[in-house]
C-alpha cells in the first residue's frame, strides 16, 4: 500500500534488511511534571514499538521499511512524513479514510518508580484495521528480518490473524523477530486469551525479545532459563532482565541452550519508554552484521542507553564505530561505563585507561 492508497500493480518489490509491521501513534509529551489533570500543555512527539524500531536501525544505517495503517488525516501525515525523514520506507503504509490515526497522552515518568500516567486514544484506529487482505504481504516478506510485535495482536480480531500469518512457518520467509510486549490492557476486551496467543506468536518466530518480568506476569515464568524451556523453538531468545542485564539463547556456535549474558550498564535515566524498542534495534543491527551474540546484546544496551537518556520515545543511536568500540570492550571496562544525557556525541570509554584494549588486542589477533 502507498502512502495515498492502494498500489494497483506493484513490481518487485525491494528487499531492505528490515521491515517493522504495527500501529504507530502521535504522542504528547508533557511540558511539565505532574498528573495529566495538571499539566497545562504538551508537545508533539510520535511513538509505536514497531516504528520505533525501524527509525533506530535506520539511523544505524539499516535499509528499513514500516508498514502500517494511518488515518487520512493531519496525524497521519505527521507520522508518514517523521518516520519517513529518518530514512525508512514508508511507501506501503495505507491511508484509511473512514479511521482515525491513534494518539496517546503521558506524563512524565519518576525517576525513582519510574510511575506516570499514559491515556490512550486507540480504539478503531486505521491501524487496528489490518488484516492479512489489506496489507501487501509481499512488501511485508521482502526483508532480511521482519519485526513483530505482540501489541499488534492485540488490537483485534484482524490483525491477530495477520500475525499469525506472517509468523507460520513456511519455505523462503525472512528471519522473524518478535517482541512479546505483553499488554494486558489491549488483551481486555478480547476474545482471545492474551498469554497463549503470545506464546504461540513467540513459537513461530525466529528471534524473540521478552522481558522476564512479563515472562513472570504472563506465563507464570520464574526466569530465564524457564523461560527457554517454555519457549525452545526460537532459534534465538533474548531474555531481558532490568537493570541486571539481558541474557540470550541460541546461534554463533552455541546450541541452542547455551546462554550468553551481558551485564546492563549504569545509565542516567530521563525517560524509560522506548527503551526495549531501542534494546531490539541495537541487537538486530548487530545480528544482521553477524556479530557474536555477547555483542548483540551489548549494542542493544547501548541503543536503550541512548533511548534512556532522552526524554521522548525515539533517539538517535550512537554512531557504528563508537558502538563498536564500547562494545568490544573487556568486562572490567564496560562495567566502569557511565552514561548520561548527551553521550553519544562524546566519548564516554576516552578516560578510561583501558577503553582501547579490546580493540588493540583484536588488531593483535588475540582475545583480550
Amino acid at each position: 500500500m502507498t502512502a495515498t492508497g492502494p498500489r494497483t500493480a506493484p513490481d518487485v518489490v525491494e528487499v531492505v534488511d528490515v521491515v517493522a509491521l504495527g500501529e504507530s501513534m502521535v504522542t504528547f509529551l508533557p511540558s511539565r511534571p505532574g498528573p495529566l489533570a495538571d499539566v497545562p500543555s504538551f508537545e508533539r512527539a510520535i511513538g509505536g514499538a514497531e516504528s520505533n524500531t525501524a527509525c533506530v536501525l535506520a539511523a544505524a544505517g539499516h535499509p528499513a521499511r514500516w508498514i502500517s495503517a494511518v488515518g487520512q488525516d493531519g496525524f497521519g501525515d505527521h507520522l508518514v512524513r517523521t518516520i519517513g525523514e529518518y530514512g525508512v520506507d514508508v511507501s506501503y503504509v495505507r491511508r484509511d479514510p473512514h479511521r482515525p490515526t491513534g494518539v496517546y497522552f503521558r506524563t512524565a515518568g519518576d525517576r525513582a518508580t519510574d510511575a506516570h500516567e499514559v491515556a490512550y486514544y486507540r480504539a478503531g484506529s486505521a491501524a487496528s484495521a489490518m488484516t492479512p487482505r489489506t496489507v501487501d504481504l509481499a512488501a511485508a516478506r521482502a526483508a532480511r528480518v521482519l519485526h513483530l510485535s505482540g501489541i499488534t495482536a492485540a488490537l483485534s480480531a484482524g490483525c491477530l490473524d495477520l500475525l499469525r500469518e506472517l509468523t507460520a512457518r513456511r519455505p523462503g520467509r525472512p528471519l522473524v523477530s518478535f517482541d512479546v510486549n505483553h499488554r494486558p490492557g489491549l488483551w481486555r476486551d478480547s476474545a482471545a486469551h492474551g498469554p497463549e496467543v503470545l506464546l504461540e506468536l513467540a513459537r513461530g518466530a525466529d528471534i524473540v525479545f521478552v522481558g522476564e518480568d512479563e515472562a513472570r506476569e504472563a506465563w507464570g515464568l520464574r526466569d530465564a532459563a524457564a523461560v527457554r524451556e517454555a519457549l525452545p523453538e526460537p532459534e534465538t531468545l533474548v531474555v531481558k532482565q532490568g537493570g541486571r542485564g539481558a541474557t540470550a539463547y541460541g546461534p554463533d556456535g552455541t546450541d541452542a541452550g547455551a546462554a550468553v549474558f551481558a551485564p546492563s550498564l549504569d545509565v542516567d535515566v530521563v525517560a524509560a519508554v522506548g527503551a526495549g524498542d531501542a534494546f531490539a534495534a541495537g541487537f538486530l543491527s548487530a545480528t544482521l552484521r553477524a556479530l557474536p551474540v555477547r555483542d548483540r546484546l551489548r549494542h542493544g544496551h547501548l541503543a536503550a542507553a541512548a533511548a534512556l537518556t532522552t526524554s521522548g520515545d525515539l533517539a538517535a543511536p550512537p554512531a557504528r564505530d563508537l558502538a563498536d568500540r564500547l562494545a568490544a570492550l573487556d568486562d572490567p571496562a564496560w562495567g566502569r561505563l557511565r552514561l548520561g544525557p548527551g553521550w553519544t556525541e562524546t566519548d564516554p570509554a576516552g578516560a578510561h585507561p583501558d577503553a582501547g584494549h579490546a580493540d588493540r588486542a583484536e588488531e593483535e589477533g588475540r582475545t583480550p
